[in-house]
């Protein structure tokens, strides 16, 4: 990964969000990324290896894990987390469309050109949309992973010991989960941050939608004093 080019993304991002979008960012970074890259991909990498069946039937085994882990974490938390910060760079991407037609303007009114964007990044027209949107988007992916999750893993916790009775396993077989506790732990801790991220952009939707309506209230009242 180039850190370089990753850091330029954040520090663009972070210019044009509030101060909830703020703080929503460093707890994805620091809570969701860097534990999933640091440590989540170490504690499941032997998930496979280590799921041991009492029988020797070929097969059996392999159908088990697939049953008990039909999507392993990591690779949902890997499309959780891309899903989650797509909208983020769409709200960067719109700045620089505003940019880049405010520049072809200027060069082709010349001195009579008319500034349509004084501040590019502000929240206005389209970009506020988009912004809102945005927000919503990200809400709803959190919301969305956080039921896959519980219907794949009941109540977000591994057993220690999980039965299986399918073909071509020869009767009931007992199989163990590696490290089922570890596990349990790191899971809970990326559903806590997930609701943490998930209030954080309905409490900044909500700023927005309060903020724009005040506005708006202001403005009446002011045009109601004047005429």
């Amino acid at each position: 990964m180039n850190w370089g080019v990753f850091e330029g993304l954040l520090s663009g991002v972070n210019k044009y969000s509030t101060a909830f979008g703020r703080i929503w960012l460093s707890l994805v970074f620091i809570f969701r990324l860097l534990v999933y890259v640091v440590a989540t991909e170490k504690v499941w990498s032997d998930d496979h290896k280590d799921f041991d069946c009492n029988t020797l039937q070929p097969g059996c085994t392999n159908v088990c894990f697939d049953h008990f882990f039909p999507v392993s974490h990591i690779r949902l938390w890997a499309l959780q987390l891309i899903l989650v910060t797509c909208p983020s760079l769409l709200v960067i991407m719109h700045v620089a469309y505003r940019e880049a037609k405010a520049q072809r303007r200027r060069e082709a009114g010349g001195d009579s050109y008319h500034c349509i964007y004084p501040n590019p990044g502000k929240k206005r027209g389209g970009l506020w949309w988009t912004y809102l949107l945005s927000l919503i988007f990200k809400a709803s992916v959190d919301v969305v992973f956080l039921y896959i999750f519980y219907r794949f893993y009941k109540n977000y916790s591994l057993p220690r010991l999980v039965k299986c009775e399918l073909q071509p396993c020869p009767n009931v077989v007992d199989c163990f989960i590696s490290r089922p506790t570890e596990k349990t732990i790191f899971t809970l801790f990326m559903v806590v941050t997930t609701c943490i991220c998930v209030v954080l952009n309905l409490i900044e939707a909500a700023y927005l939608i309060g903020k724009r309506c005040r506005e708006r209230l202001l403005l009446s009242t002011h045009h109601s004093r004047r005429h």
